[in-house]
């Protein structure tokens, strides 16, 4: 395995470049497309293939990226030669088969977040990619949102003190929508959205192991779709600190997006491109506005060009995306259980 790894990375450096495909090109959100206009714009990168089952998506995909071969299934684009990395862009449920599929065909995988439905395909794919001797990762892009990277500088330079409880909300009053993702068969359900992101934000915030997790999960208004209408996790950290955090189309009343508080003051963030630090440091009282920063979502494939090319650290390990996704899985087997549930993964 480590030789069959040393030889796909030798190759990619020969080269001088990975060559990427995309799977799913599908129209929610033109995420397909996002990510071969991300792949296109990063050194050392380069977009080899798309595949869609949808013959409307091919063409589309054929008009937007004409340098692109494309396909229209997955094991012939395997069995085709130039590819070194491939993106899976597709619903929720059919992440972890077709990571497999690419993982088996000794490709390097990047999984649009949430990574799977389940710890026990999480872990299948981890270990699917070290047989292979190839990276998997997923897209937690969001961790270069500019309003978390401002709070993570906020909180690295002492400005609140120790961080002891962290309040994360989204959500509002209104029906969900009839698509794919209010489908809990296929989207796993309302955590695994945007839940995903607040997870893997907070264990990036709170270091430290997951002790507990508690769950409550409400289906009281919206009957006519299968996701959850509320869903909350309460995190219990080994040193301590607790994390709250809530989705929400049931909310006529909303709360900060933010609640942070820490030994030496607290960060209050309701949106609008700004948060505010209440601090005590060192005896003085102040409140602080803090802008955030500029977003960069395209960080997220300048790292995954260094790590194949260079050897440089993956920023997003799949270990801590299947920490994520044990996380909701405990979130929701205390929702049924009415008590704590360990989280095995730390």
């Amino acid at each position: 395995m480590e030789r069959l790894s040393k030889w796909l990375v030798l190759n990619m450096m020969v080269k001088g470049h990975v060559r990427c495909a995309v799977v799913g090109y599908g129209p929610a959100f033109n995420m397909g497309k996002a990510h071969c206009e991300w792949i296109k714009a990063t050194e050392g990168l380069e977009l080899a293939a798309i595949c869609d089952v949808d013959p409307k998506r091919v063409e589309a995909a054929k008009r937007d990226f004409p340098e692109a071969r494309v396909f229209n299934d997955l094991a012939t684009m395997l069995r085709s030669r130039g590819i070194d990395l491939v993106t899976v862009v597709t619903p929720h449920n059919t992440h972890a088969p077709l990571a497999l599929k690419c993982l088996k065909a000794r490709k390097h995988v990047i999984v649009e977040k949430p990574m799977c439905l389940t710890t026990a395909e999480a872990t299948a794919m981890i270990e699917a990619a070290g047989k292979a001797g190839v990276t998997l990762t997923v897209f937690h892009n969001r961790r270069h949102d500019g309003d978390f990277l401002a709070i993570r500088d906020v909180l690295r330079k002492g400005l609140i003190g120790d961080v002891f409880h962290v309040e994360a909300f989204i959500g509002g009053y209104g029906h969900p929508g009839h698509w794919w993702r209010s489908d809990k068969k296929v989207s796993g359900g309302a955590f695994y959205d945007w839940g995903a992101h607040l997870i893997d934000w907070v264990l990036n915030l709170v270091p430290g192991r997951v002790v507990g997790v508690n769950g409550y999960f409400h289906k009281l208004v919206w009957k006519d779709v299968s996701n959850e209408d509320q869903v909350e996790a309460m995190l219990r950290f080994e040193s301590g600190a607790v994390a709250d955090v809530q989705l929400s189309s049931i909310a006529r009343a909303g709360k900060p997006r933010w609640r942070i508080l820490g030994t030496e003051g607290a960060i209050v963030d309701e949106g609008g491109g700004k948060f505010r630090v209440i601090t005590g440091l060192q005896g003085y009282e102040a409140t602080l506005e803090v802008k955030y920063q500029e977003s960069d979502w395209p960080a997220y494939y300048r790292n995954i060009a260094e790590h194949l090319l260079r050897g440089a650290e993956l920023e997003v390990k799949p270990e801590e995306a299947r920490r994520v996704i044990a996380i909701i899985e405990a979130a929701e087997k205390s929702a049924l259980s009415g008590k704590a549930e360990p989280v095995p993964y730390e």
